[in-house]
């Protein structure tokens, strides 16, 4: 391997007894994409932030070209050539590209707008795109705002780019746009650490790939050596990865041995959710704008969409925490449309929305966010019946595999334990009909799993789910039918058996009609 641009030696991170990272040690070399695979909770987070300046490390070094670095925050990691991008945009929406770009590098002083577009422009030509510097972010797609968020770094003279969950939130046009620029970058000698949760995406950009686990480095491999399902054990310290019998096989690039389910589960069963005419209005405009869909009984309904064309405000007003303009809601033949939150729960309609940490209370414990939709429940005379409490947490807590004892605040557990929570929540109280709002972005490998075992159970049963996911592979693999909505409004319908990622894609982004 050349040698290192960027060299992590013994980095140890702890937060209180807790150690995230222990003595992990790496090196990124110059026109290398090192990639890097771990459960939630494995540590990969916090070492980005290390790197990044966002914490400080309580031991070990950071070593740029043979000279030890002192980053203590984002401004020393871009000064000594190191950028980053998250899934979630740092970006200022009311802003050009050019106002956003120069946010990032103001100091004291004016700002030279006409020097600052000049290095927009050639940052720009470095990966191949061109967006016009004027422009609104508020009028981007999220591909094209990806690629900001990387002109942002190129910007600052990066060398090293860090890229964190980056194909999150992207539709495989924009996924590819975005290996094109990789490719790009590596070929100029620029060294990229790539994380992610999806194996495909691994094998097909990476050189390397390092594996963390319980805040160790457990494994390094050439990737064109090593299969994902060796990949899939290292992550979750197995002797065989679990995963090749399952649906969430295809979306993590592995290979399937059992035909899917969605063609058998194709229901015909009566409708146990119907949008009529909804209209949703967000600030001042019309963002889902007369949209019917129906779920029947025993149906996974996937809706794809790239982001921001509404469905967080369907979600929303299916949830009642948003009021709709104009349309008409049932659950099961209940009119539930003007009904209020606890009215729609007892209707039969369970929701796991997308903003997972908004969706319980981080202070208190995990036996009573369990019960927080449910206090009535276990109010005896007015007061909390903490043993029926903690006798359901622990029940609740061994039946979905949370990893957390009753009195662990929820702030402080991993993604994927709260969102084992809030399924577990959900599913206690059997819901005819389930909203499944991005229930796996971010989640590692056996919780994805997990989930959609949790999924296609419930559906099984008899239930229906309205499923809405950017996660193409995930609709195709768990749905039975899928819609697509663009601009807050439905404009395709096909079945899950006959969908394709080129299908979905051209038809999220206006260029098809079925």
């Amino acid at each position: 391997m050349p040698e290192a641009l960027l060299e992590l030696d013994a980095i140890t991170k702890r937060f209180g007894d807790l150690v995230a990272n222990e003595g992990i040690s790496l090196q990124v070399a110059p026109g290398e994409v090192l990639a890097m695979l771990g459960e939630n909770g494995a540590g990969k987070s916090t070492l980005m932030k290390v790197i990044y300046g966002l914490l400080r490390p309580d031991s070990g070094r950071l070593v740029m070209d043979g000279q030890e670095l002192d980053i203590g925050s984002p401004r020393d990691a871009m000064r000594a050539g190191i950028g980053m991008v998250t899934q979630e945009f740092s970006l200022v929406e009311t802003m050009t590209v050019a106002e956003n770009v120069a946010l990032s590098a103001v100091g004291w002083g004016r700002v030279d707008a006409r020097a600052t577009q000049t290095r927009v422009l050639a940052a720009m030509e470095r990966i191949g795109v061109h967006i016009e510097p004027a422009r609104l972010v508020s009028s981007l797609s999220i591909g094209e705002r990806q690629r900001v968020e990387i002109i942002k770094a190129l910007f600052h003279d990066c060398r090293v780019l860090i890229l964190d969950e980056p194909t999150a939130v992207l539709t495989p046009q924009d996924i590819r746009a975005l290996f094109t620029t990789v490719e790009r970058l590596r070929a100029e000698g620029l060294g990229v650490l790539f994380v992610s949760h999806k194996l495909k995406e691994v094998a097909e950009i990476s050189d390397r790939v390092v594996v963390l686990r319980r805040g160790k480095l457990v494994a390094e491999r050439r990737t064109s050596q090593v299969g994902p399902e060796e990949l899939a054990s290292l992550m979750m310290g197995v002797a065989q990865a679990p995963l090749v019998d399952t649906e969430a096989a295809a979306a993590l690039g592995m290979p399937r041995t059992r035909p899917t389910t969605n063609a058998v589960h194709r229901s015909s069963g009566p409708p146990v959710l119907e949008v009529a005419g909804l209209v949703v209005p967000r600030e001042g405009r019309d963002v889902v704008d007369g949209m019917d869909l129906t779920v029947h009984r025993g149906e996974i309904l996937g809706i794809a969409g790239i982001s921001g064309n509404g469905q967080t405000e369907l979600v929303e007003a299916l949830c009642g925490t948003r009021s709709p303009r104009a349309g008409s809601l049932r659950v099961d033949g209940v009119d539930i449309t003007t009904a209020d939150v606890a009215d729609r729960l007892g209707a039969g309609l369970g929701r796991l929305t997308e903003d997972r940490r908004g969706s319980c209370v981080a202070q208190l414990s995990v036996e009573q966010n369990l019960v927080l939709e449910d206090l009535d429940d276990y109010t005896r005379r007015g007061s909390l019946d903490r043993r029926a409490v903690r006798t359901h947490a622990l029940a609740m807590i061994e039946q979905f595999e949370i990893r957390a004892e009753p009195t662990t605040p929820v702030g402080t557990l991993s993604g994927g334990n709260i969102q084992k929570v809030l399924l577990a929540r959900a599913l206690h109280r059997r819901p005819r009909i389930l909203l499944a709002a991005q229930p796996t972005r971010g989640l590692d490998i056996g919780t994805y799993r997990y989930v959609h075992q949790r999924l296609e159970e419930l559906r099984d049963e008899g239930a229906g789910v309205l499923l809405v996911s950017e996660d193409l592979d995930e609709l195709r693999t768990l749905a039975d039918r899928i819609v697509v909505v663009l601009r807050g409004q439905i404009v395709g319908e096909l079945p899950a058996s006959e969908a394709t990622n080129e299908r979905l894609g051209a038809l999220m982004t206006g260029q098809d009609a079925a």
